[in-house]
């Protein structure tokens, strides 16, 4: 029997009060998929910190605009994106300190993306500016 993709989506105002609701969702989409529960647990913290950024920095808290989740997951893989239309940025632009640096300079941004990517297998930027922002993060899923 050919494996087959399922997909989801989330679209939610932009504002913090959507977050749990961000999170039971994407739980949700994980537990469908048999992912691992440490593995459900990372996708969670991933997603959360992902679109937290999307409501402070893209949006400025304008809980007039929306976010996007959208999962896909097949039997190997699962790839969640957080998608919005607010002001995007180059992620090959970022100073790429190291931890202690950031520590060091008291530093209170610029550690998002690097959570991700310790949490994830995979991570992609896509942006378009003025138009359209994809965070891609894809988690294996173990077989056990």
């Amino acid at each position: 029997m050919a494996a087959f993709e399922r997909k989801f989506t989330l679209q939610v105002p932009s504002s913090t009060e959507n977050l749990a609701l961000i999170r039971d969702f994407v739980t949700s989409v994980g537990r469908h998929a048999k992912l691992a529960e440490d593995d459900i647990n990372k996708l969670e913290l991933a997603v959360d910190e992902a679109c937290a950024n999307v409501i402070e920095h893209a949006y400025g808290h304008d809980a007039t605009k929306e976010v996007i989740v959208r999962a896909i997951y097949d039997p190997d893989v699962l790839r969640v994106s957080v998608i919005d239309e607010g002001h995007g940025f180059d992620p090959t632009q970022v100073k790429q300190e190291t931890l202690p640096q950031l520590i060091h300079e008291h530093a209170s941004g610029g550690l998002g993306l690097r959570l991700i990517k310790s949490l994830m297998d995979d991570v992609s930027y896509e942006f378009t500016p003025g138009q359209k922002n994809e965070l891609h993060m894809t988690k294996k899923i173990r077989k056990e």
